[in-house]
This record gives structure tokens, sequence and C-alpha cells, in this order.
């Protein structure tokens, strides 16, 4: 007889909540949900591309908040890739792979690096993360954030 674990339900999550990307030590950052992307993407700045011990490695600089100096990160560097946005025109963007939390659920994620300046969120939640492991209630906000501590300009 096999018995296999039963799957807890996906969490539910607002149209936009804090985020956290641990291994870049970036926390708290106000992302918007959007299940009509397919990527997420997070605003950042490519500096230079580099090999470690075999690995391609991309670091990038992130500014949340502007204004203040940005943060330099080194992530997995997997592809360099044509992702269309909301404009509708296709730009090619790095995208890396770092562990995601959103709640209690951490988790690797393929994220594109793209100038966001112009857009209200500095990161963007795609399907690809959300799939069986979030439903999206776009009714509510900050559902995955009990803290309710947000960044600068998103209060809950």
């Amino acid at each position: 007889m096999t018995t296999t674990k039963p799957k807890s339900p996906p969490a539910i999550v607002g149209w936009r909540e804090l985020v956290h990307l641990p291994d870049l030590g970036l926390h708290g950052i106000p992302a918007k949900i959007d299940t009509g992307a397919r990527t997420s993407s997070l605003h950042g700045t490519v500096i230079e591309e580099f090999e470690r011990e075999g690995e391609r490695f991309v670091r990038f600089a992130v500014d949340l908040v502007g204004g203040g100096e940005p943060q330099v990160c080194e992530a997995v560097h997997v592809d360099i890739r044509g992702i269309t946005s909301s404009n509708g025109k296709t730009q090619r963007r790095y995208v890396i792979k770092t562990p995601l939390k959103i709640g209690d659920k951490t988790f690797r994620a393929e994220i594109s690096l793209a100038d966001r300046s112009d857009m209200k969120f500095p990161m963007l939640i795609g399907r690809s993360s959300l799939r069986r492991r979030f439903m999206v209630d776009s009714g509510y906000s900050w559902l995955q954030t009990p803290e309710r501590k947000t960044a600068k300009g998103h209060k809950p």
C-alpha cells in the first residue's frame, strides 16, 4: 500500500504583499501580485557578469526606496531572455534564480532584473512563482504580511 502525504491547500495572497529575498539580503519588498505576468521581476541594474567555481553569476544594484544608496547583490545567472513588458515591448533581461519568501513559504524562483523605476512597486510576482503555492484574492492586500511593516511609500 502506498501512502502519500496530503498536500496542504495553497496560501492566499492579496494583490500586493511584502516579500523577502533572503539570500540577497532584501527584506520587506513591496510586491504587486500579477497573474498576467509569467516571470517575477525585480527593480535592479546589472553591473557585471562573472563566473565563480564554474557557475555564472550576475552582480546588480537594487534601489528599493529611491534616493538612498543602492544595495549591491549577487545571484546565480540563469539566462538572458526576451520578456514582454506590460507596454507590449520585448526586452532582453537577465534572469536570476534565488530563494523567495512570501509569508511562511520559501522556494527558489526565477526573477528577471528590470528597470521598474517608473512602476509603483519595485517587485512583481508572476504566475510561475504563484503556481501550486498561492491563490490570489484581489480584494485584499498584505494577507501574508502579519507584521504590517512596509517600505517607504507603501502603507498596508
